[in-house]
């Protein structure tokens, strides 16, 4: 870690969704366990940590895997969702979040959102959060042209270019191990959200590891 990448103005600003702009971490590890209760399972913090920031069809089968469930990916995405889409209706932003984005749109930054949700519940996620229109592209994980989910860059790299950026010209903002690899073999700076679900170790490989967003507008008001 060095530098803050944002000392000065990146080429734009590309953001994960869950767990870095909006505090649904809390509501999947909620909805996984409400998926394990019938077969008296704990979803467990190491397990959750081991499935942040893949895709969701990844993160499902290794939930299987690990308890030998009677379930396929799709048939535990389904009851999963189901619980979800009743926890996302009053999601949190993460601190600071949304003063962040719109002083960045105020000061002209391009900005997109590379997440691995698919569209339907990214839609329902940013529902009534006034800066989701700040965005001028968001890639999700069901993307037509995605081929492979993080910690591949695919979704980095399809984002800078829908924002006609050079990858090595943005700045991506991650809160998972896998995310920061993805961002940083897309060739992108990476600034981590320390969160309660990561060790700050596992953040090694970022640029820069901030805690509340506000610590971040003093750059943004500089560019």
């Amino acid at each position: 870690m060095g530098d803050n990448p944002l000392s000065k103005r990146p080429g734009a600003l590309i953001f994960d969704l869950d767990g870095t702009l909006i505090d649904t971490e809390p509501l999947y590890t909620i909805a996984s366990q409400r998926v394990l209760d019938p077969f008296g399972k704990v979803y467990t913090a190491e397990l959750k940590k081991r499935a942040m920031g893949g895709s969701s069809t990844k993160s499902a089968q290794l939930v299987i895997d690990e308890y030998h469930l009677p379930l396929t990916a799709e048939d535990y995405l389904g009851i999963r969702q189901k619980y979800l889409i009743d926890l996302f209706a009053d999601v949190d932003e993460i601190g600071g979040a949304g003063d962040f984005v719109s002083a960045s749109r105020e000061q002209n930054s391009l900005m997109g959102v590379a997440t691995s949700s698919h569209e339907a519940l990214c839609n329902l996620k940013l529902e009534g959060k006034h800066w989701a229109t700040a965005f001028d592209t968001i890639i999700c994980g069901d993307h037509s042209e995605l081929k492979r989910s993080k910690p591949a860059p695919d979704i980095f790299l399809l984002c800078a270019s829908a924002l006609e950026v050079d990858p090595v010209d943005c700045v991506a903002f991650e809160d998972s191990p896998n995310g920061i690899e993805a961002a940083k073999q897309a060739g992108m700076k990476v600034c981590a959200l320390l969160s309660p679900y990561v060790d700050l170790a596992d953040l090694d490989s970022a640029d820069f590891v901030f805690s509340d967003y506000r610590e971040l507008l003093p750059f943004v008001m500089n560019w």
